[in-house]
C-alpha cells in the first residue's frame, strides 16, 4: 500500500514542477516582447551595415579610429550603422555614423561587465535586450552587410552563425568583410587548411566573405554588392 508520505512528497514536486513550468511559460512573454520591439524599431530604420569587433578595443588604437571612418564611410554612401552599442569597436562605430549625421543603432545586452550603450547611439534607435539569442536574430534580419574587425568569442560567435545561416540558405547571401589580415590571417588558413582539405565545407564557401586591411575597400565591396540588388531585411531562422 502507498503511504500517505508518498502522497505528500509526490505533490510537493509536483508543485514545484508547476512553478517551473509556470516560470519558463512567462519567459516566453518576454522574449516574444525583445522580438516585438526590435521589430518594430528596426523595420523603420532603413537599410543597415552592421559593424562588429571587441569592446576591449580603446580610442585612438589601431582598428578603432579605421573602425570610427568606416563607420563615416557607410553613412556617407546612405547606410546606417548597426553596432552591439556597447564600448569599443561598437562605440567607434556608432561613433562614425553619428559624426556625419547618419543613423546609428545599438542593440545592447545586459551584462555584468558592461553599462549601457555608449554616448554615440541615437536614443530613437537604442534597444535594448536581456537574451543573446533574441539580439542576434536582430542583427541577421535588418543588417544589410557585415564589417568585422578583430574581436573575441562574441565577434567570432555573430560572425560564424551569420556564415552559418547563408552557406545552408536560411537567409539570403549579404556581404560580410572581414578587416584585418594579421588578426583574421590566420583563421582564414587554417579554414582552407582544415575544413576545405578534410571536406568539411566546400571551398566555394570561402567566397562567403571577403578580407582587406583597408577600409575604403571594404565599403566600396558592401556598396557594389547593392548596385546589383536593393537592400531588405533578411528572414531568418
Amino acid at each position: 500500500m502507498t503511504s500517505p508520505e508518498f502522497f505528500a512528497k509526490n505533490k510537493k514536486q509536483t508543485d514545484h514542477f508547476d512553478a517551473d513550468s509556470n516560470k519558463d511559460l512567462w519567459s516566453i512573454f518576454k522574449i516574444m516582447g525583445e522580438f516585438v520591439d526590435g521589430y518594430d524599431k528596426l523595420y523603420r530604420v532603413g537599410p543597415c551595415i552592421s559593424v562588429y569587433g571587441s569592446a576591449r578595443m580603446k580610442p585612438n588604437s589601431k582598428y578603432y579610429e579605421m573602425a570610427v571612418k568606416t563607420a563615416e564611410l557607410i553613412t556617407e554612401n546612405g547606410f546606417g550603422v548597426i553596432t552591439g552599442g556597447g564600448p569599443g569597436i561598437m562605440e567607434a562605430g556608432n561613433r562614425g555614423a553619428h559624426n556625419k549625421g547618419g543613423k546609428s543603432v545599438g542593440l545592447g545586452i545586459e551584462l555584468p561587465f558592461e553599462q549601457g550603450v555608449n554616448d554615440y547611439v541615437h536614443s530613437k534607435y537604442e534597444i535594448n535586450f536581456k537574451y543573446f539569442f533574441v539580439r542576434k536574430v536582430m542583427f541577421v534580419k535588418y543588417a544589410q552587410g557585415f564589417i568585422v574587425f578583430p574581436g573575441g568569442f562574441g565577434t567570432l560567435d555573430e560572425l560564424f552563425e551569420t556564415l552559418t545561416l547563408i552557406q545552408t540558405e536560411k537567409i539570403k547571401k549579404i556581404p560580410i568583410v572581414l578587416v584585418g589580415s594579421e588578426y583574421w590571417g590566420g583563421l582564414v588558413t587554417w579554414l582552407k587548411e582544415r575544413l576545405v582539405e578534410f571536406g568539411l565545407i566546400n571551398s566555394e564557401d570561402m567566397d562567403l566573405f571577403y578580407l582587406t586591411d583597408d577600409y575604403e575597400d571594404a565599403v566600396k565591396y558592401v556598396c557594389d554588392f547593392y548596385k546589383k540588388q536593393k537592400p531588405e531585411p533578411n528572414f531568418s531562422y
